[in-house]
Protein backbone atom coordinates (compact mmCIF):
# COMPACT_ATOMS: atom_id res chain seq x y z
CA UNK A 1 0.00 0.00 0.00
CA UNK A 2 1.23 3.50 -0.78
CA UNK A 3 0.15 6.86 0.56
CA UNK A 4 0.47 9.57 -2.06
CA UNK A 5 0.83 13.07 -0.63
CA UNK A 6 0.22 15.88 -3.09
CA UNK A 7 1.43 19.42 -2.56
CA UNK A 8 0.01 22.21 -4.71
CA UNK A 9 2.74 24.26 -6.36
CA UNK A 10 0.44 26.59 -8.30
CA UNK A 11 -2.32 28.89 -6.99
CA UNK A 12 -5.67 27.34 -6.05
CA UNK A 13 -7.21 29.12 -9.05
CA UNK A 14 -5.12 26.86 -11.31
CA UNK A 15 -5.85 23.77 -9.19
CA UNK A 16 -9.60 24.49 -9.27
CA UNK A 17 -9.54 24.81 -13.07
CA UNK A 18 -8.09 21.26 -13.26
CA UNK A 19 -10.31 19.73 -10.58
CA UNK A 20 -12.94 18.14 -12.87
CA UNK A 21 -10.23 16.46 -14.97
CA UNK A 22 -8.40 15.34 -11.82
CA UNK A 23 -11.58 13.74 -10.44
CA UNK A 24 -12.13 11.88 -13.73
CA UNK A 25 -8.55 10.64 -13.46
CA UNK A 26 -9.21 9.42 -9.90
CA UNK A 27 -12.43 7.68 -10.97
CA UNK A 28 -10.47 5.60 -13.50
CA UNK A 29 -8.34 4.10 -10.74
CA UNK A 30 -11.22 3.68 -8.30
CA UNK A 31 -12.89 1.51 -10.96
CA UNK A 32 -9.69 -0.58 -11.15
CA UNK A 33 -9.56 -0.86 -7.30
CA UNK A 34 -6.20 0.92 -7.23
CA UNK A 35 -7.35 3.82 -5.05
CA UNK A 36 -8.99 3.27 -1.66
CA UNK A 37 -9.70 6.85 -0.65
CA UNK A 38 -8.64 10.39 -1.53
CA UNK A 39 -9.30 13.98 -0.67
CA UNK A 40 -7.86 17.40 0.03
CA UNK A 41 -5.69 18.20 3.00
CA UNK A 42 -7.07 20.63 5.56
CA UNK A 43 -5.93 23.35 5.14
CA UNK A 44 -6.11 22.91 1.38
CA UNK A 45 -2.42 22.81 0.49
CA UNK A 46 -2.57 19.52 -1.40
CA UNK A 47 -4.25 16.16 -1.36
CA UNK A 48 -3.90 12.60 -0.09
CA UNK A 49 -4.53 9.32 -1.88
CA UNK A 50 -4.36 5.89 -0.26
CA UNK A 51 -3.41 3.54 -3.09
CA UNK A 52 -3.84 -0.22 -3.18
CA UNK A 53 -0.61 -0.88 -5.10
CA UNK A 54 2.46 -3.06 -4.58
CA UNK A 55 5.20 -0.46 -4.94
CA UNK A 56 6.14 3.20 -5.08
CA UNK A 57 7.09 2.67 -8.73
CA UNK A 58 3.56 1.49 -9.51
CA UNK A 59 2.10 4.52 -7.70
CA UNK A 60 4.42 6.87 -9.62
CA UNK A 61 3.34 5.25 -12.88
CA UNK A 62 -0.34 5.80 -12.05
CA UNK A 63 0.18 9.45 -11.14
CA UNK A 64 2.15 10.42 -14.26
CA UNK A 65 -1.10 11.12 -16.14
CA UNK A 66 -2.83 13.04 -13.34
CA UNK A 67 -3.88 16.45 -14.73
CA UNK A 68 -2.39 18.13 -11.64
CA UNK A 69 0.99 16.55 -12.47
CA UNK A 70 0.76 17.03 -16.26
CA UNK A 71 0.02 20.74 -15.77
CA UNK A 72 2.63 21.28 -13.07
CA UNK A 73 0.04 22.14 -10.41
CA UNK A 74 1.13 19.52 -7.86
CA UNK A 75 4.18 17.57 -6.73
CA UNK A 76 3.92 14.17 -5.07
CA UNK A 77 5.58 12.30 -2.24
CA UNK A 78 5.13 8.52 -2.11
CA UNK A 79 5.19 6.57 1.16
CA UNK A 80 5.05 2.78 1.03
CA UNK A 81 3.82 1.07 4.15
CA UNK A 82 2.86 -2.42 5.24
CA UNK A 83 -0.46 -2.38 7.08
CA UNK A 84 -0.26 -5.01 9.81
CA UNK A 85 -3.34 -4.05 11.81
CA UNK A 86 -6.61 -2.53 10.73
CA UNK A 87 -10.28 -2.25 11.51
CA UNK A 88 -12.07 -5.34 10.18
CA UNK A 89 -14.00 -3.14 7.72
CA UNK A 90 -10.68 -2.30 6.07
CA UNK A 91 -9.40 -5.90 5.96
CA UNK A 92 -10.47 -6.47 2.34
CA UNK A 93 -7.52 -4.27 1.30
CA UNK A 94 -4.93 -6.13 3.36
CA UNK A 95 -3.14 -8.99 1.67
Amino acid sequence: MVIILGKYVKPLKVVDALLAEHRQFLDEFYKKSKFICSGPQDPRVGGVIVANVESVDEARQLMKDDPFHVNGAAEYQFIKFLPLKCDERFSCFIK
